[in-house]
C-alpha cells in the first residue's frame, strides 16, 4: 500500500521572544497510509499546527524529513502542493472579496477550466449551503461561515490528499455533521484524509488511526483499539440507584473515582482497576444502596487520551 505522508524523526525548533528555546516538535514520525483518515489529537501547544503546516510547506523543518506521495516537502515543495488541498487554522479566504469570487479565483489559482470551476462551483454552494450568500464581502460573515467556505473550496480539487486543521471550528452540529459524512465518503473513495482536532468525539467516530501528540512529542498512535488496549483497566460506570437516604456522592467517592458526575439518583464515573476489583467495588456500594441499573462500558478516547497525556507528564 501507498503511503500519502511519510514523516520520520521530524524536528521544528525556535527561540521564543524571550530567548528561549523551544521544540514545537520534537522527533515525530508517522505514516499515513494512502486512503485513510489518520486523527492528530493533543492539547493547545501540542504541535499539531506546527506538522500540519510543516507538511503544507508553509514551514522548514530543523530536521527530519517529511514526504507527501513520495515529495520531500522541502526539496519538492511545488509537487508536494500539487497533492494536497489544505484547511489550516488562520482563514484563508480574501476578506473583501465576496463568497462567489473567493469560489472562482480558488478554482482558477488550481488550474481548472472556465467550465469546470462553474461547475464545481455550483456544486459545492448546494452542499454547503452558500447560496444565499454568494454576493456576500467575506469580512461580514461568521468564524463558522468563513470555515464553510474553506472546506466548500478543497472540495472542488482532486488532490488525493485533504488536510484539515481543527476544520470544524465555529461550525454548527448539522454543518459538521455534513463534513463527517462527506470526509468518510472521500477515503472510502480513496482519497487520505489528515485532521487535527481536539473534539476527541470526532476523532472517535471518524479516524481509523490516530496519534497523540504532548508538547511536541508522540505520546501513542495506532488504531482506537490499539489505543483503548492501554487502557484496558479502566471502565465509564453508569449507576441507577432507588430511593435511598445514603449519599451517593459520598458512597461513590469512597471508591476514589478518576471521574465522578451525579445527577440526582444517577451517576456517572470512571474507574480503574481490573475486572473483579470493579465488580467488588459495585457490590459493596449495592449493599449499602439499592442499585436499579448499571452499566460498564470500555474507556472512551478522551479517557485514554487523558490517561496517556497525564501518565507522562
Amino acid at each position: 500500500m501507498i503511503n500519502a505522508i511519510e514523516v520520520d524523526d521530524l524536528r521544528k525548533v525556535y527561540r521564543s521572544q524571550a530567548g528561549v528555546t523551544v521544540a514545537a516538535l520534537n522527533g515525530v514520525s508517522l505514516q499515513v497510509p494512502e486512503g485513510r483518515i489518520f486523527g492528530l489529537l493533543g492539547t493547545n501547544g501540542a504541535g499539531k499546527s506546527t506538522l500540519v503546516k510543516l507538511l503544507s510547506t508553509c514551514g522548514t523543518p530543523t530536521s527530519g524529513t517529511a514526504r507527501i506521495f513520495g515529495f520531500d516537502v522541502v526539496r519538492q515543495p511545488l509537487e508536494a502542493r500539487q497533492k494536497m488541498a489544505v484547511v489550516l487554522q488562520q482563514s484563508a479566504s480574501e476578506s473583501l472579496l465576496n463568497v462567489k469570487d473567493n469560489l472562482f479565483i480558488y478554482a482558477y489559482l488550481h488550474g481548472l477550466s472556465k467550465r469546470d470551476a462553474k461547475a464545481r462551483v455550483s456544486r459545492v454552494v448546494e452542499e454547503f449551503e452558500l447560496g444565499e450568500l454568494l454576493t456576500t464581502a467575506v469580512q461580514e460573515l461568521s468564524l463558522g461561515t468563513k470555515r464553510r467556505i474553506q472546506i466548500a473550496k478543497i472540495f472542488m480539487l482532486d488532490s488525493p490528499l485533504i488536510i484539515l486543521d481543527e476544520a470544524t471550528t465555529g461550525m454548527d452540529p448539522m454543518m459538521k455533521r455534513r463534513l463527517m459524512d462527506r470526509l468518510r465518503a472521500e477515503a472510502k473513495q480513496g482519497r487520505t484524509i489528515l485532521l487535527t482536532t481536539q473534539v476527541l468525539s470526532e476523532a472517535e467516530e471518524l479516524c481509523d488511526n490516530i496519534m497523540i501528540l504532548d508538547k511536541g512529542r508522540a505520546m501513542a498512535s495506532g488504531t482506537l483499539h490499539e489505543l483503548r488496549n492501554r487502557s484496558a483497566q479502566t471502565f465509564r460506570v453508569s449507576l441507577s440507584f432507588g430511593d435511598t437516604n445514603v449519599d451517593i456522592g459520598e458512597l461513590l467517592a469512597d471508591l476514589c473515582p478518576a471521574d465522578l458526575q451525579i445527577s440526582g439518583r444517577n451517576a456517572e464515573m470512571l474507574i480503574r482497576g481490573g475486572e473483579t476489583s470493579l465488580l467488588e467495588k459495585l457490590a459493596a456500594v449495592s449493599r449499602a444502596a439499592t442499585i436499579q441499573e448499571f452499566q460498564v462500558r470500555g474507556a472512551t478516547l478522551e479517557d485514554i487520551f487523558m490517561d496517556i497525556v497525564e501518565e507522562v507528564r
